[in-house]
């Protein structure tokens, strides 16, 4: 089993988020993967949300479940999240994360996608869904080991 979160725009060592991300990773001590990409070309939104998502979709692992974040996606409770991911890891599955830029995905990668999930209804900036993906992630992990961590 091995997971990626692949995401549009870079962040510092020194950010916040990456702060934050890098803590519930490592809490976490799944193998997880965490690329970045940026497409610098300056295109119309449009045209900039093609070409992110085709850098996405070019980096996806094979035998991957491709999971969309989206803001239209499917909302999920946290132990809905775990048990998910434990079918998916227990089936043999790599996993996917695709984290689109400011503009969001394409239709072709939300087409491609296994799973398309909302982190609620309310739209939140791409790096800040980041953080609440690696806390999940990590939540995700102590539900499964029965940790204290999650309370229902």
């Amino acid at each position: 089993m091995n997971i990626q979160i692949l995401a549009i725009d870079k962040l510092k060592k020194t950010d916040p988020e990456q702060i934050l991300i890098m803590d519930y990773l490592k809490k976490t001590r799944w193998p997880i993967e965490v690329r970045e990409f940026e497409e610098k070309r300056p295109l119309p939104d449009l045209q900039k949300k093609e070409a992110e998502s085709r850098l996405l979709l070019n980096a996806v692992q094979e035998n991957a479940k491709l999971i969309a974040l989206d803001e239209r996606g499917k909302e999920l409770t946290s132990r809905e999240f775990a048990t998910l991911l434990k079918n998916w890891i227990d089936d043999g599955f790599n996993l996917t994360f695709l984290i689109g830029g400011a503009n969001g995905h394409a239709d072709t990668l939300k087409q491609k996608a296994d799973l398309k999930i909302a982190f609620g209804r309310m739209t939140m900036p791409h790096l800040l869904a980041r953080v609440v993906l690696a806390e999940q992630l990590y939540r995700a992990k102590t539900i499964l080991e029965a940790h204290p961590y999650h309370r229902d």
